[in-house]
């Protein structure tokens, strides 16, 4: 480990460390290919979440919660392989990040485990606030219009592309990612509920309930999450926006605190350089 590295590291800690103390791997947290839900991230958004990943910390299955913590990351980097073409035909880009944990009794099985290959698949919780659709530009977030994610129009496959990012949450290892490389939990901001009018009723009531879900995983964990699935089920889209709002509060994501929601994807991959 060099000084440099050390350097990174320590400005995150209230004493020096030395490299015999740490632990550091490298992971790729997302990048600009379509995903399993036919959405991916923009060029200009992987730009952002290298700035606003830095210092984000690691935890399991997206539960928010101090004794989940279990690693920092204390450098990024967004890395583009001209050998490879996604599937817009574009250069493959995608966000490495370093990560440090301080090696202790409690931890040297997660290391064991990363080491071997056990714990890999990882998935990040970030804000994006624009939805642009693939085919024709339309912002999603804001308006509708006749193209389907997942169909194909003039030869050309139906996606969202995510855009506007303003904040990065954390991430997570997770056991299924729903990128092929990469994953992300993805919320919609506290202000697109307003603006779902726009969207198809049946669209926006599935775009809700899976917001409950995730607000209600994020508060209570599975059974929190299983509980809200159930009492959002035959609610209209009135009484699911009423129901979002109460998980909200619970889950610390009122609209005083400005933070994003993205819909709850809990199906993302990303692979360890280690």
């Amino acid at each position: 480990m060099t000084k440099e590295i050390l350097d990174k590291i320590n400005k995150f800690t209230r004493r020096e460390f030395t490299a015999d103390e740490l632990y550091t791997f490298s992971v790729i947290l997302c990048d600009n290919e379509i995903d399993r839900d036919n959405e991916r991230f923009s060029d200009d958004a992987l730009e952002k979440l290298k700035d606003l990943f830095v210092g984000r910390t690691g935890i399991f299955d997206h539960e928010t919660s101090t004794s989940n913590q279990t690693a920092r990351i204390f450098d990024t980097e967004l890395v583009t392989d001209e050998s490879r073409k996604n599937k817009c035909g574009e250069p493959y880009k995608y966000l490495k990040a370093s990560a440090y944990m301080v090696r202790t009794e409690d931890n040297k099985d997660l290391i064991a485990e990363i080491d071997g290959g056990i714990k890999k698949e990882v998935s990040i919780s970030c804000s994006a606030s624009r939805r642009r659709c693939s085919v024709c530009g339309c912002d999603k977030a804001v308006q509708t219009c006749s193209h389907i994610k997942g169909k194909t129009y003039g030869g050309q496959l139906c996606h969202v592309v995510l855009d506007g990012i303003t904040d990065a949450y954390e991430w997570s290892f997770v056991a299924v990612p729903a990128q092929v490389n990469a994953g992300v939990t993805k919320r919609f901001t506290d202000g697109d509920a307003d603006k779902s009018a726009c969207e198809p009723a049946a669209e926006n009531e599935r775009l809700l309930r899976c917001e409950i879900r995730r607000l209600a995983f994020i508060s209570g964990g599975k059974t929190a999450a299983f509980a809200a699935e159930v009492a959002a089920h035959g609610m209209n889209e009135v009484q699911l926006a009423g129901l979002k709002k109460a998980y909200e509060k619970l889950a610390g994501h009122g609209k005083p605190e400005v933070q994003l929601s993205t819909e709850s994807k809990h199906e993302q991959t990303s692979s360890f350089k280690l």
